[in-house]
């Protein structure tokens, strides 16, 4: 394993509840923390509730097969430099073609790490990895944009179905790949038939890269390298999945996974300064440098899924123009409704929960079978994307709570634009996607979920990884103390 993933595997075991565990590890050696407890006279209760992130369960990594082990090892920093340095002393025959894709919730980070507004950071961030030897550098608010309107299309599908389907409704959104692994190995078909099939805004610009922009170039996705800047280790996990590799073109949609933080640790490292960077426009998938202005669509800390599928159903489906969602929230801010009603009458119920804890009231709800929503965004990370571990993590492992506003407060600021009213998008569906609802749609931006098993066996290699049924107790627990507490 990579001295990341050694380090992050450690800051897990130290946050991890499990109160009796011989294979848990801190940076002062095993058994320090218990120690540390007794020297200062303090006696911890051995069954205090902690709060847990679904983040915290998955990334002990004992759901990972020996093969998503490997393949997650090679995301990091070191094997990105690996990347570079080969590029910089092989032959041009052999270079390899360098894409950055930026997701939009990682601009604020660097917005607020650099003390400027989003657009003059971005390109202050394009400048930096291309003095890397970045070849493009992309946002990717467009692939979002496709994720969006197809998930718009499903759930307009899912809801005039609801009668004659049992799985069609409540229909859950698919962006966040550490509730999606969360599902697909704990909950299993209690769940998994509900998940929209609209891929993730990271694996459809995943597919832009190594599909249209390479026919744009006239290269083949393998002579392509391409890294997403994103704010979540989880999206690690989601870059190796099967599905996501074309055994064909022996090539990934998405090769490599850098977090935000990781990139302005590189930054560190090399001891560049902002007031030293020039700044460069960021590039664009039809080939000429992007001059527009970054725009970002509804929501507070994601890519707003609810709020567009919302009002597009209040329009579809009953012809009303919703033109701002008031939303009420329930047990925090991490867990908030939305309603559109008529004489009386609920005609839409909506809900975006975030963070482990809430997640387990809404599972505990579905097996009593007293879900009210028709949909729910569910992402793993309290505050939503922007509060991604790789991006928004203080000392210690807790949140940095002043950091996540100010990223709030910074991504804000962009101008919103519906999906629906950017010409790139209809242009894309037509020349690249041969139609809205043509099968090449259906098969490039959509893909299955369904109940997986836990592998069997840990890798050799790896020896504090808790076992997969360990797991599964202890995720069972929670939603047991979930049960209690709620």
């Amino acid at each position: 394993m990579s001295e990341i993933n050694i380090g992050r595997l450690k800051e897990k075991c130290e946050n991890c509840s499990k109160q009796q565990c011989s294979k848990k590890q801190s940076k002062e050696g095993p058994g320090s923390l218990q120690e540390k407890a007794v020297a200062n006279g303090e006696v911890s209760e051995p069954h205090q509730v902690q709060q847990i992130l679904l983040s915290s369960c998955l990334s002990c990594e004992g759901c990972l097969s020996e093969e998503e082990s490997q393949r997650i090892s090679q995301q990091n920093l070191e094997e990105f430099k690996k990347v570079l340095s080969l590029n910089e002393r092989c032959d041009a025959s052999k270079h390899k073609v360098l894409v950055v894709s930026v997701c939009p919730q990682s601009l604020p980070f660097f917005a607020v790490k650099f003390c400027l507004g989003i657009p003059e950071a971005t390109q202050k961030l394009c400048a930096f990895l291309k003095s890397l030897g970045i070849h493009h550098v992309f946002d990717s608010t467009l692939a979002a944009g496709f994720s969006i309107l197809e998930s718009q299309r499903e759930f307009v599908q899912r809801f005039r179905r609801r009668h004659h389907d049992l799985h069609a409704l409540p229909m859950f959104t698919s962006s966040c790949p550490g509730w999606i692994r969360y599902a697909e190995r704990v909950l299993g078909s209690l769940v998994t038939p509900h998940i929209c099939t609209a891929k993730s805004p990271q694996q459809i610009m995943g597919s832009l890269v190594k599909d249209f922009f390479t026919q744009q170039q006239k290269l083949t996705p393998g002579k392509v390298f391409h890294i997403v800047v994103a704010p979540c280790f989880d999206k690690k996990l989601e870059a190796v999945r099967d599905e996501f590799f074309n055994s064909l073109l022996e090539s990934r949609d998405v090769d490599c996974v850098l977090t935000s933080g990781e990139i302005f640790q590189l930054m560190e490292e090399r001891k560049v300064t902002v007031e030293s960077l020039d700044s460069v426009p960021l590039d664009h998938v039809f080939g000429e440098a992007d001059e527009a202005g970054l725009v970002r669509h509804e929501g507070r800390g994601s890519e707003g899924f609810l709020e567009h599928i919302f009002k597009n159903a209040a329009k579809e489906l009953f012809g009303f123009e919703v033109n701002e969602i008031v939303y009420k929230t329930l047990r925090n801010r991490d867990f908030q409704e939305v309603s559109l009603e008529r004489d009386g009458e609920t005609l839409l119920h909506f809900a975006a929960i975030y963070g482990f804890r809430n997640i387990q009231t809404l599972v505990h709800r579905m097996r009593k079978g007293r879900v009210p929503y028709q949909l729910v965004e569910v992402l793993s990370c309290p505050g939503g994307c922007l509060g991604g571990r790789g991006q928004a993590e203080g000392e210690g492992g807790r949140a940095d709570k002043i950091l996540s506003q100010q990223m709030e407060e910074a991504y804000s600021s962009l101008p919103v634009r519906l999906p629906e009213m950017n010409p790139e998008l209809q242009r894309l569906y037509h020349d690249w996607l041969e139609g809205q609802d043509s099968p090449r749609t259906l098969q490039v931006l959509h893909t299955q979920y369904s109940q997986q098993e836990q592998p069997q066996t840990l890798p050799p290699h790896i020896q504090c990884r808790r076992f997969p049924t360990e797991q599964i107790k202890h995720l069972k627990l929670y939603s047991q103390l979930n049960e209690y507490i709620f």
